[in-house]
């Protein structure tokens, strides 16, 4: 519950909204007829099931017959390249290590296999000099 107080923070204002007109939905109603292609001539007719589908692929054929496609050829172009380099990029070492083993002769790889690390391998151990005083 509030308690009186005598002086105001603002003076009480004048709110006026319009019952039986609406700037929103005028704006909403004329985007969506600009969007879905209907004309001044078509307002008074009643709507019809898929009647804006139809406005919109009548357009979208419009655009392609103009040669306005979404998708250019550019676009695919680029993406094949990407894919073209990503492939290259993951393929590049394995190419070249085929092609330096198909230039070592056998020595080489053997000696090769043999300074590599090989897990199955026995371990030498090695006594220890370290003496304790």
């Amino acid at each position: 519950m509030g308690l009186f107080t005598p002086v105001k923070k603002h003076a009480n204002k004048f709110r006026y909204i319009p019952r039986y007109y609406d700037p929103e939905k005028e704006r909403r109603e004329q985007r969506r007829r600009e969007l879905h292609g209907t004309s001044s001539e078509q307002e008074g007719q009643e709507y019809q099931p898929g009647q804006y589908i139809r406005t919109q692929r009548e357009a979208r054929r419009a655009a392609q017959s103009k040669g306005e496609s979404r998708k250019t050829p550019s676009m695919v172009i680029m993406m094949l390249l990407a894919l073209a380099v990503i492939i290259v990029y993951m393929l590049y070492p394995r190419i070249v290590e085929a092609f330096t083993a198909a230039r070592t002769t056998p020595e080489e790889r053997a000696k090769q296999e043999i300074e590599e690390f090989n897990p199955y391998t026995p371990i030498t151990i090695v006594p220890n000099d370290y003496k304790e005083e």
